[in-house]
């Protein structure tokens, strides 16, 4: 028989709320070069572009799974990138997740910009799934 999750709002409106706590104050850091392998793999030859910053409450609480940032605060860039990718970290920096970063297709839409340049982000969200297929 196939692998078939299927969970119920409750349980991932929990799970998502639980990610959101994490973030809150947290950071969106936006690198160019290739993405590692996992959020808990070091970086190797990435440029940090710009760091924005999370609201102290990060996220309005999850509906269906889906969480909406709250205000993203914009920063000034710090290097010249075409981001390919973004860790999301605690207020700390501990990372919590990495996205995909691109001009289209990506989790995190965001073309390239030069140092000195306002960095804005209008809206993130992310979805914890209600369903998953086996392999």
């Amino acid at each position: 028989m196939a692998l078939n999750t299927q969970m119920t709002d409750l349980a991932v409106n929990a799970q998502a709320n639980a990610l959101a706590a994490l973030l809150n104050g947290g950071k969106i850091k936006v690198y160019n070069g290739t993405q590692p392998a996992t959020a808990d793999t070091a970086l190797s030859g990435n440029t940090l572009g710009v760091t924005l910053t999370l609201d102290a409450t990060a996220f309005a609480a999850a509906v269906s799974g889906v969480l909406t940032a709250n205000a993203i605060t914009s920063a000034t860039a710090v290097a010249d990138i075409t981001p390919t990718w973004a860790r999301i970290c605690k207020s700390d920096d501990t990372p919590v997740f990495d996205v995909s970063a691109g001009a289209s297709g990506c989790n995190l839409t965001i073309g390239a910009f030069t140092t000195g340049t306002t960095v804005g982000i209008s809206s993130f969200t992310h979805d914890v799934r209600n369903s998953t297929a086996g392999l």
